[in-house]
């Protein structure tokens, strides 16, 4: 297995975010994986989690080359420190009042509001590596934001970014 910082690489390529936008990057995709979730045993729409949805997708071992090897360890570490991260961002514009106590909920309230709306929303997600000069270098943070429509409230597209923690590359490379 290849350390993460390594995979840093793959998870920031544009083969990475076009084999996701397959499943999350237009609404006839996040149709196509809606009907997937809901079809599954281990998934209940109304309750989905960052990190619950996406090896149900597409099982881990079809995306090696994309680091599915690391995922449950990534999320689980990302869940952990953006857990104890207080939020004051409103979930969006059309939801004012919601707003998620830690950036772990907003992130899991962005994604359920994505795959429960009708049409569903789709998801523009990037990720990115802390800079060692950043603030908490060590810990995930995650950015999210909407695009709207021209009403200014109803959300049509997802962006958010996942912001790993700094990790310096083994190889001596630029992350």
């Amino acid at each position: 297995m290849q350390p993460i910082t390594a995979g840093m690489r793959v998870y920031q390529s544009s083969k990475f975010k076009d084999f996701w936008k397959q499943y999350c990057g237009s609404v006839e995709g996040m149709r196509r994986a809606v009907a997937i979730l809901r079809d599954s045993p281990g998934v209940y729409l109304p309750a989905l989690e960052y990190g619950q949805y996406q090896p149900v997708l597409v099982p881990l071992e079809n995306w090696v080359e994309f680091g599915s090897q690391h995922w449950a360890k990534e999320v689980g570490n990302a869940r952990l420190q953006l857990t104890t991260q207080p939020n004051t961002q409103p979930l969006s514009n059309d939801e004012p009042a919601n707003i998620p106590l830690t950036r772990c909920a907003l992130l899991d309230a962005a994604i359920r509001k994505c795959f429960n709306a009708d049409p569903p929303i789709p998801i523009d997600n990037t990720i990115r590596q802390k800079r060692k000069d950043e603030s908490d270098p060590q810990v995930h943070a995650i950015e999210v934001k909407w695009t709207y429509a021209a009403d200014g409230k109803t959300p049509t597209v997802l962006h958010y970014t996942m912001i790993c923690p700094f990790r310096p590359d083994p190889t001596g490379m630029t992350v």
